[in-house]
């Protein structure tokens, strides 16, 4: 066998196996997550989530996908817990242990120390016969078969199913506390994601020139406006308001018909009823329109005023597209 064919075989199997394991977990949701989930919801205090090795990798993803969501979570390490980490559990918290076997010598040390505490304790653990199983409050099923490891040893499809999981877990809370877009956006100013939840078109048009010309304003001067304002566009206004548009595509179509233009306005050549957007739009809206209608650019406008130009090379720039 060839190596590539080695390696496509491996790949497959691995996301086959993962991908079984992970459907099989639709089966496993039972009462007590939605009683773990409501336990959350009606919490006056954060999520603690604790695992040993591979584990606490997963338990440190689900504290970062909780905290984006909007329900407060930190992350401790099962280990360092019982050498005065423990210190980070508050009164009204929940405790989320996560451990494959449940059978862990860290789990076992530190799962009576929570219950010590009287705080609510969610195991998400393969076994709920387990220590974990048995000694938690509420218990999510991450059952898996077998790793995806050929010696069925490197915690793989158990890591993923852990982790799935707590994505249920944090779909389900964002359901509860109606989790908007604009909830989302205070989380993720940064980056392009960031940019898509916030930026509207204001922003846009501030940074961009606002070509003008009027209905009888001549073609030769209304070319000048496109080519200084490097929008590829002009308005066409007429008693300050917005009575047609003119483009690159426009200027190219009236060449095709006559090079003679010296005797025509801006009048002749504009498209009338062109697209519009409100100011207070979301710049990824405006990017929605102008692939919906095939466009580049879109007229910006606040109380129905002309207030400037939306181009799809700014929404490149800013990372929307």
């Amino acid at each position: 066998m060839k190596l590539q064919e080695k390696i496509l075989i491996a790949a497959r199997e691995t996301i086959s196996i993962e991908a079984k394991a992970i459907a099989n977990l639709e089966h496993l949701i039972d009462n007590e997550f939605v009683e773990a989930v409501e336990k959350i919801y009606n919490s006056k205090g954060r999520v603690v989530v604790t695992g040993i090795g591979k584990s606490a990798i997963i338990a440190s993803k689900i504290v970062a996908t909780l905290n984006s969501t909007g329900t407060p979570a930190i992350f401790m390490h099962a280990a360092d817990a019982i050498h005065g980490d423990l210190g980070n559990i508050q009164k009204d918290d929940v405790v989320i242990c996560i451990s494959k076997s449940g059978n862990s010598p860290e789990i076992k040390v530190l799962v009576p120390f929570i219950k010590d505490f009287k705080n609510p304790l969610i195991g998400i653990t393969g076994d709920k016969n387990s220590f974990l199983g048995k000694e938690a409050d509420f218990v999510l099923n991450s059952y898996v078969e077998k790793e995806a490891c050929p010696n069925n040893l490197a915690p793989t499809t158990s890591t993923t199913a852990q982790m799935v999981l707590g994505d249920a877990l944090a779909i389900a809370l964002v359901n509860l506390k109606g989790f908007s877009r604009k909830d989302f956006a205070k989380y993720h100013p940064g980056g392009s994601l960031g940019k898509k939840l916030y930026l509207r078109v204001s922003d846009i048009t501030a940074q961009n020139q606002k070509p003008i010309v009027s209905p009888d304003t001549s073609v030769t001067d209304a070319i000048i406006e496109i080519s200084e304002k490097m929008l590829g566009v002009t308005a066409v206004l007429e008693n300050d308001k917005i009575i047609g548009i003119i483009t690159d595509g426009d200027i190219r179509r009236m060449l095709k018909k006559s090079t003679d233009f010296k005797d025509l306005t801006a009048r002749d050549i504009m498209s009338v009823n062109p697209k519009t957007i409100n100011q207070d739009t979301l710049a990824v809206e405006a990017l929605d329109m102008l692939e919906e209608n095939k466009i580049s650019q879109l007229l910006a406008v606040e109380n129905g005023n002309y207030a400037g130009v939306v181009h799809i090379h700014n929404l490149i720039r800013e990372g929307i597209l």
